[in-house]
């Protein structure tokens, strides 16, 4: 998947949520072996992702976040099998824990999870540490209490710093954290718009119900869809300076953003059809 959007959660210890997950509408399953699995939970749920992952005939990709407590031990078992997509690597704080992943587990994908301000001050040494790392994720939950945040919009300077940091090292634009709240799918879709306003793509869920809203926020509207397909017109003129027919100027950027927005759309009708 070229622009994944939805990135949904699900327990290492409950194999028929993972099931559940795998036949959903995800674009990837992330099976958690950390915060979702209770301590003496952790031994079976990682012998139900090694049965998981020992064959790489699953609908959807299958990253896996490994517990940081048991890290050496989870990269061991996990690192060779056919049906790991990626790992998901927490409590990163500086490019070195990256060389030890990658050390450990060799040609595997990963994303480094960004939970502290130690991580945000070093997320473009990480984000470059190493051709291994696919993209940056956000834990917003140990970052809140880490710093201290009293609302929302505090995170909000991190946030767009991890955003950079993504794009500085060429890597596709970072999908936000989970939204607790499974019920309350407004202020879930409100998140979503905004976290949109700030460089995100796409969103990590914790429940199917969520990844519809997720999708529908993240997806160009047709208004937009129009304006990028106007911008590559311009483009495709090359007639000097680029202009839209309402008199707005446009530059390489815009004719980026434009390719990218069609992209997101052409995936949505793929996906439709």
């Amino acid at each position: 998947m070229d622009s994944p959007l939805t990135w949904l959660y699900v327990p290492g210890d409950r194999p028929e949520r993972v099931a559940k997950a795998l036949a959903s509408e995800a674009d990837v399953v992330i099976v958690d072996l950390e915060d979702a699995v209770a301590p003496d939970r952790k031994a079976y749920a990682l012998d139900a992702t090694v049965e998981l992952l020992g064959t790489a005939d699953h609908p959807l990709p299958v990253h896996v976040r490994i517990d940081n407590r048991h890290g050496a031990e989870h990269v061991e078992a996990l690192a060779a099998l056919p049906g790991l997509g990626a790992l998901r690597v927490p409590k990163v704080t500086h490019a070195t824990d990256i060389h030890r992943a990658v050390a450990a587990a060799p040609g595997v994908p990963l994303f480094p999870l960004l939970e502290s301000a130690q991580a945000v001050e070093h997320a473009h040494a990480i984000a470059a540490a190493h051709t291994a790392v696919h993209g940056l994720a956000v834990g917003e939950a140990d970052l809140r209490a880490d710093l201290g945040v009293r609302v929302d919009s505090g995170l909000d300077w991190a946030r767009g710093r991890i955003v950079v940091a993504a794009r500085a090292a060429g890597l596709p634009p970072p999908a936000q954290s989970v939204f607790p709240d499974v019920r309350d799918l407004d202020g879930l879709a409100a998140s979503c718009s905004h976290g949109r306003d700030l460089g995100f793509l796409g969103r990590a869920a914790i429940h199917p119900r969520q990844l519809p809203v997720i999708e529908r926020a993240y997806l160009p509207t047709p208004r937009e869809v129009e304006t990028a397909e106007e911008v590559l017109l311009a483009a495709a003129a090359d007639e000097g300076a680029l202009a839209l027919a309402d008199g707005r100027f446009v530059d390489a950027a815009i004719v980026a953003s434009a390719r990218r927005t069609l992209a997101l759309a052409e995936r949505d009708r793929q996906a439709s059809s």
